[in-house]
């Protein structure tokens, strides 16, 4: 007997919101599948407002509602059975991110969840890592997002520990990081490899995804610290404007992809890691997952 049901997930990043419609796929005597069925990504940036003015502008806040009206429409469209939605740090930071969560819900009758720092992190590191880790190894997980970055310790398949820093793209973009929260995750980093021999780590988020498939490497295989150091300083003899026209990157990546690239830098160099592996996984997967198990656990008591 095969099952196939649709569950979405919406993740309300600092750079991104986005819709991820994903097919259920269930038979008997065979492991749950999870298949990408459809990503809408609409880059809102709410982070920059966030973070220079501490809330959400009238811009975006519309912006915000028609986004989620036509998530609702797609959803309806896609005949989807379940959703949820999860808003991050620039939500989480904002002074008028509780007006928001009412307005959206009101227009558009999608209720969002503003998640913490830590919760986010478990949610990205419940997902399906098992396929893409070797149990033997250690890693070093980082999701960059434009407000925070997720870092979790992983060892023989289990999380050791994890925490959330407030180093995301659009941060530095604007300048927002100071000298102390590097130091302080540069400490964290250290004090948390020392133990282990040898760290490999694993990069979520859209810029690695996007920096993995320009290098055309074949997936499950990894990219250099090397090579990282290499396209980091080529990105940076090209304006703005360049990296658009000649290198075709999405304008809403274009400048947001250097500072991506040197938290994945300094997280290779402070963990001591020569290889970063991209397993193409992020918030909205978790999301999709955390959806079913809780329907399955929920459904078993």
């Amino acid at each position: 007997m095969l099952s196939i049901k649709k569950y979405a997930a919406i993740d309300i990043g600092s750079n991104a919101v986005r819709l991820l419609i994903s097919n259920i796929i269930e038979q008997k005597g065979r492991p749950v599948q999870f298949k990408k069925n459809s990503l809408v990504r609409v880059p809102i940036r709410l982070g920059a407002d966030v973070f220079l003015k501490n809330k959400i502008s009238k811009e975006n806040t519309q912006r915000m509602l028609d986004t989620m009206l036509a998530f609702k429409l797609l959803m309806k469209s896609h005949k989807v059975v379940k959703y949820k939605a999860c808003a991050t740090s620039a939500m989480r930071e904002s002074d008028n991110g509780k007006k928001i969560v009412d307005l959206v819900l009101e227009h558009s009758g999608i209720s969002i969840d503003v998640i913490g720092g830590e919760e986010e992190a478990a949610i990205i590191a419940a997902t399906d890592l098992n396929k893409f880790i070797d149990n033997n190894k250690t890693y070093l997980y980082v999701d960059v997002g434009g407000g925070s970055t997720e870092f979790t310790i992983i060892d023989q398949g289990n999380q050791v520990t994890s925490r959330s820093f407030k180093i995301g793209t659009v941060r530095l973009l604007n300048d927002m990081v100071k000298k102390e929260a590097w130091q302080e995750l540069e400490m964290w980093i250290k004090d948390n490899v020392k133990d282990y021999e040898k760290i490999d780590v694993l990069g979520s988020g859209g810029n690695i995804n996007k920096i993995f498939k320009i290098s055309g490497k074949a997936l499950g295989k990894p990219l250099t610290y090397f090579y990282m150091t290499s396209y980091y300083n080529m990105l940076q003899t090209y304006s703005y404007e360049e990296r658009i026209t000649e290198l075709d990157l999405n304008q809403d990546r274009a400048d947001v992809i250097i500072p991506a690239m040197r938290i994945y830098l300094s997280a290779m160099k402070w963990g001591g890691a020569k290889n970063i592996y991209v397993p193409k996984i992020g918030l909205a997967d978790g999301i999709i997952k955390s959806i079913y198990y809780d329907t399955v656990s929920s459904n078993t008591q």
